[in-house]
């Protein structure tokens, strides 16, 4: 079974997030923000690894370059509502970062599914 790190600091991002993704058959662990995130991700092998950018603590942009150091094998989705720029200012931050793929919230369910199936296939 593979295993799906979701780092979301709203936790109605991250419930929603983590049914979606065991209803198809994927083991999913969250975490409330990017210290928790990265430190469940040096304890647990994960498959993929899905990141809000906007977070206290430490925000995606960060754990995305810390994954892609460490890991570059790991792929990650980061996903963005925004904040005080557009979401797809803060997307296009993430993709240099090294992100395999980024969604605007509010994420279709679809579209996630999609991109998580491509990913842990490839």
């Amino acid at each position: 079974m593979k295993q799906i790190l979701v780092i979301d600091d709203e936790p109605s991002i991250r419930f929603l997030l983590k049914k979606m993704l065991e209803r198809e058959g994927y083991a999913a662990i969250t975490a409330s923000d990017g210290d928790e995130g990265m430190h469940l991700f040096e304890e647990t092998p994960f498959d993929l690894v899905i990141t809000d950018i906007i977070m206290p603590e430490k925000e995606g942009i960060e754990i995305i370059m810390e994954i892609k150091k460490k890991y570059p094998d790991i792929p990650v989705i980061a996903i963005s509502g925004g904040g005080f720029n557009s979401p797809q200012s803060y997307l296009n931050i993430a993709r240099a970062a090294g992100a395999a793929a980024v969604l605007e919230k509010p994420v279709e369910k679809e579209t996630l599914l999609s991109q998580v199936q491509n990913l842990l296939i490839s």
